[in-house]
């Protein structure tokens, strides 16, 4: 998640080293079990839980066998490995404690993979088909969560103090994103092209949230709301970045110098303003108020539009130094390229970027 620590910049690194490695390299062979479809108690509520039933345990496990066997392991505090595959006895996962977590987790990574495939028609995070995992209670007081394309998982700490790790649907699709940002345009993670990654990041799980339609997660255009103090503190507005103090409204010269976190500003700027537009409105709830750079109204297109022009744009047209310039060169070409350049989506991609300075 952007506004966090520091570390998640090691994970990111890392992933980028690592490249267009095909499915998890962490993902363990087991043997073929019986689909199952169970329940469990989330942070958002009663959930639909795939699983598998293994029969020769006589348990239910958290191995998701209509996406690529995503499976879900508890680290026990660890650092290293997968640890243990979760397992139930009857399928209703609502047993708390150290199930929470998991539950939480691979709900979230569900929703992950039915978002990119329905949206976007992608399978997974690699397109291959092949489900990742999720590892929860990970290492001690680690407030945190981060996407490892060595094991092909994405890690949850339990936080500590104040600062709990809440695992959710935004927290799951911005760093699982990561991955496929690594699989298509390879964004480095340093200068404008890093700013652009994070923004990628941000987009998509703005997107995912959104897509779930869950009454106790709505979709927002809202950074870490629910991971910071009491699970209420938001760390970062997509329709004026700088209200956290340090996010960027408007693209600059020297804007690769800052922090990627906060050079993401204007592209999560740019984002709003051509799935929303600019001025006041409130959107399930909450209110939002976006300025222009230049003082013009932007006019939306809609959140369905905005999600698939950034998508064709990453996965055809973006490259590992992509900065500003050419963000928006790619993302008028794939709104040319989807809906024709005489048209209205193509002109509000133009418009958009202008209200961020990137012209």
């Amino acid at each position: 998640m952007p506004r966090m620590s520091a570390a998640l910049a090691v994970p990111a690194a890392v992933l980028l080293l690592v490249g267009l490695q095909s499915g998890p390299a962490g993902a363990d062979a087991r043997p073929a079990g019986e689909p199952a479809v169970g329940t469990g108690c989330s942070y958002a509520g009663r959930v639909t839980l795939d699983t598998t039933y293994n029969p020769t345990t006589g348990l239910y496990e958290l191995d998701d066998p209509k996406r690529g066997h995503h499976r879900t392991y508890d680290l026990h505090g660890g650092t290293g490995g997968n640890g243990t595959l979760f397992t139930d006895a009857d399928n209703v996962w609502c047993d708390g404690g150290r199930q929470e977590a998991g539950v939480d987790a691979h709900y979230a990574a569900s929703v992950v993979w039915d978002y990119y495939l329905d949206t976007h028609g992608r399978r997974g995070i690699y397109g291959d088909g092949r489900g990742s995992c999720s590892r929860v209670h990970y290492g001690n007081n680690y407030a945190n969560a981060f996407w490892d394309a060595l094991t092909g998982c994405m890690t949850y700490g339990d936080g500590t103090g104040d600062r709990q790790q809440i695992i959710t649907i935004e927290t799951a699709a911005h760093e699982m994103t990561h991955g496929v940002t690594s699989a298509t345009a390879v964004l480095d993670y340093s200068g404008e092209a890093g700013g652009l990654n994070e923004a990628t990041s941000t987009i998509f799980a703005a997107a995912a949230e959104f897509f779930a339609h869950n009454p106790n997660d709505p979709g927002d255009y809202l950074i870490g709301e629910r991971t910071g103090i009491n699970g209420t503190t938001v760390r970062g507005w997509m329709d004026k970045p700088s209200k956290d103090g340090a996010s960027k409204d408007y693209w600059y010269p020297g804007i690769g110098n800052v922090d990627v976190h906060y050079s993401a500003g204007p592209a999560d700027h740019f984002f709003y303003l051509l799935a929303e537009g600019s001025g006041p409105k409130v959107i399930n709830g909450v209110a939002y108020d976006s300025p222009t750079y230049d003082g013009k109204p932007v006019r939306g297109i809609g959140l369905s539009a905005a999600e698939k022009i950034w998508y064709r744009a990453l996965t055809v047209h973006m490259t590992p130094r992509t900065n500003y310039a050419a963000a928006r060169a790619a993302t008028l070409r794939a709104a040319g390229e989807l809906y024709g350049e005489g048209s209205g989506q193509y002109a509000a991609v133009a418009a958009a970027w202008a209200a961020v300075n990137v012209k």
